[in-house]
């Protein structure tokens, strides 16, 4: 795949996301080509495989031995915190095949979510998400009036949200998330095929771009027994913190 040097996105942007793209779905399932061979195959310089490596590695994707390349961590079926990617990323990843259908799609006027990103008006895009054709999540994802209105040329019931605005010169850099516990709201019940006193995950995210500016505000029901979220954690010697 050809990276597109037009584009805003930068090239170590796009290249991480190929690189991603490729390793969930089995292309590379041990170890990564070498620096030389990725600069060769997609015609970049080293600093920007570079980049786009050094960006897998924090996100845990990848993991650097010295002196024997650059490996896969591991194909895991649970959703490890710290890592910001789609949804259809996270249900490839589990080895099954993404799907949506598209619930809603238009302005909002919703006064908590208008605070949130800042805007009277705003766009919000609402569907239902599946794996292998079974109901995972009910996904709403909203976005300010400009950012929001680059999707309108796009069928909703096939792209990848973030890709998509990607391509549009939207830049995803940092998220901050908050995940509860409770019950589903009588549509998602219905919606998401289970009994209206079953377990569901919520997650709230709020999405920057590298200027700390809000792009993206998503809030997304999850089926509890389809969905697992997993935080590595360290304990470091000059962070001590106290209850």
């Amino acid at each position: 795949m050809a990276l597109d040097n037009r584009s805003a996105v930068p090239l170590y942007a796009q290249l991480r996301n190929v690189l991603k793209r490729e390793i969930q779905q089995g292309k590379y399932t041990e170890k990564l080509p070498t620096e030389p061979e990725l600069m060769e195959a997609y015609s970049i310089s080293r600093t920007t495989v570079r980049e786009a490596v050094s960006a897998l590695v924090r996100e845990g994707v990848l993991q650097k031995i010295q002196g024997k390349g650059t490996f896969i961590t591991s194909r895991t079926t649970n959703v490890w915190m710290g890592v910001l990617i789609s949804l259809t990323e996270i249900i490839e990843s589990m080895g099954m095949k993404p799907g949506i259908k598209l619930l809603t799609y238009g302005p909002g006027r919703d006064p908590k979510i208008a605070s949130i990103l800042g805007a009277d008006t705003y766009y919000c895009v609402e569907r239902l998400r599946l794996g292998d054709g079974k109901p995972i999540a009910v996904e709403r994802t909203h976005y300010p009036l400009d950012v929001g209105q680059k999707l309108v040329q796009y069928d909703l019931n096939e792209i990848t949200l973030y890709d998509a605005l990607e391509k549009e010169g939207i830049i995803f850099d940092s998220a901050e998330q908050r995940i509860t516990a409770g019950m589903p709201s009588d549509v998602d019940a219905d919606l998401l095929d289970i009994s209206r006193t079953a377990s569901v995950i919520a997650a709230e995210r709020v999405t920057y771009d590298p200027a700390g500016v809000i792009v993206g505000y998503n809030a997304t029901t999850f089926r509890a027994d389809r969905y697992t979220f997993y935080v590595r954690m360290y304990r470091r010697s000059d962070q001590r913190f106290s209850l």
